[in-house]
């Protein structure tokens, strides 16, 4: 069963890659907090930097626990071009723009875009999402839109 979570874990490719601008060294033993660029694929002109913690293979030893990275992330959003509408899903659950395995197979991080119509505000929500037991851990940003941005579609 653990081996074909595995095998599926692996076919399934993130929502969109991303750019490691930033490694900042957190202690002695080589924990590093990772930030990376998110240009989101289908809503052009809008870029989210995403923090995370990257465990050490020290750090990894000495508490046992190989294959997991902790859950806490940092997420901010801004506008860096024209912004277009037309591709994104709309609704409550919103849709996946980036994820990234933070354990072998259970835990994973991720970043989705909710569209606020009404408001006409992207939000950007990253957390974890784990197999077993859901995390209240997550970050939020929000990319407000101005008139000129592209918004087909009538609200659903």
């Amino acid at each position: 069963m653990i081996a074909r979570l595995l095998a599926l874990s692996l076919l399934i490719p993130a929502a969109t890659a991303a750019e490691e601008i930033g490694k900042i060294g957190v202690d002695w033993i080589g924990n590093d907090i990772v930030i990376e660029a998110i240009r989101d694929p289908k809503v052009g002109g809008v870029t989210c930097h995403l923090a995370y913690f990257d465990r050490s293979m020290l750090d990894r030893l000495s508490q046992g626990n190989w294959f997991e990275d902790p859950s806490n992330s940092a997420i901010e959003c801004a506008r860096t071009g024209p912004i277009d509408l037309s591709g994104i899903r709309r609704g409550k659950g919103g849709e996946d723009v980036f994820r990234e395995g933070r354990s072998l197979v259970f835990k994973s991080l991720r970043v989705k875009r909710i569209y606020d119509e009404e408001n006409r505000v992207l939000i950007y929500l990253a957390h974890a999402n784990e197999l077993t037991d859901g995390s209240a851990k997550m970050a939020i940003s929000t990319v407000p839109l101005l008139d000129e941005d592209r918004d087909p579609l009538p609200p659903e």
